[in-house]
């Protein structure tokens, strides 16, 4: 069975979709049309922006959810039979296997975008990898902060766990973790908790526009982040992405239980490798490949 996979913050890169654009007028379309729902031309800056140009969030959220729902929607080969995305990711899988339209899913994912910018202006805090620890500890040592919010946020695959939360908070973490023996504990370059209860304003905010968005039953089971549970239903799925912004991306459990359902090839579509190198670690018997 084939799962196809949608990758979240961090994939965009320089000139991503130029090729896509110049080659399939389908693409095409689907990008003046982006250019024109969002009301500036973010098809210039994905193919000629700086990286700084693109790492601004009311950039890099709409531009890794255009690129990747045009390398599915052009593909003659894409047929789903179950889908997930990494965080922003979900939106691009719910688009792609048919629950939300492409105009109502970029709408979503700029307001998205803006509010949870808002929410790190509100709140500032910040993210950190923590590689060589078991889950279960990393979660103990999150827990034992009691002064400060941190919390798992990522489960990216065995022995590599973001976790989020005050600034603070995070770097008492990150000297306990290394402290329990972890190879490594990198603060990141990102602009906010994400995935944390410091989302909460973000939340409240986008909850109001998946509410009053149209989904449609999804041609085949989307697995979710929140509880890595496939959902087909429309009023579990929209309560699930709200959840989402302050709920972990279980994405090692949604792997695991995408295999255990069937799952043998997962293609990953949109810019860039990661979720592939993450399913080879989650599930090495699967075969991980792009679209």
């Amino acid at each position: 069975m084939k799962a196809y996979v949608f990758p979240g913050q961090g994939a965009q890169f320089t000139g991503m979709g130029k090729d896509l654009y110049e080659a399939n007028p389908k693409v095409k379309q689907l990008f003046n049309q982006a250019d024109a729902i969002l009301g500036f031309k973010i098809s210039e800056v994905m193919f000629a922006g700086t990286a700084d140009e693109l790492k601004q969030t009311r950039v890099t959220q709409p531009a890794v959810f255009i690129h990747s729902v045009a390398v599915a929607l052009s593909s003659d080969t894409f047929q789903p039979q179950m889908v997930a995305g990494h965080s922003l990711g979900e939106f691009s899988a719910l688009v792609a296997n048919g629950a939300v339209s492409f105009e109502d899913g970029l709408k979503l994912v700029s307001k998205r975008a803006q509010a949870m910018q808002r929410a790190c202006e509100i709140n500032p805090s910040t993210m950190a990898a923590i590689l060589g620890l078991d889950d279960a500890k990393v979660e103990e040592i999150c827990a034992s902060i009691t002064e400060e919010i941190v919390v798992a946020a990522n489960y990216n695959c065995p022995g590599q766990l973001v976790i989020s939360g005050s600034i603070k908070g995070i770097e008492m973490a990150c000297e306990k973790m290394k402290a329990a023996g972890a190879k490594r504990a990198l603060p990141l370059q990102v602009g906010g908790a994400f995935h944390s209860p410091l989302m909460e304003p973000a939340k409240e905010e986008l909850a109001a526009a998946i509410e009053a968005t149209t989904f449609a039953t999804p041609l085949c089971p989307v697995y979710q982040n929140v509880n890595a549970l496939p959902a087909t239903d429309i009023a579990t799925i929209k309560k699930n992405l709200i959840a989402q912004l302050t709920a972990p991306v279980r994405w090692t459990q949604s792997v695991q239980n995408m295999v255990k359902d069937g799952g043998k090839t997962f293609i990953e579509c949109g810019p860039g490798k990661v979720l592939q190198g993450l399913v080879k670690k989650i599930a090495p018997e699967a075969e991980a490949l792009s679209l």
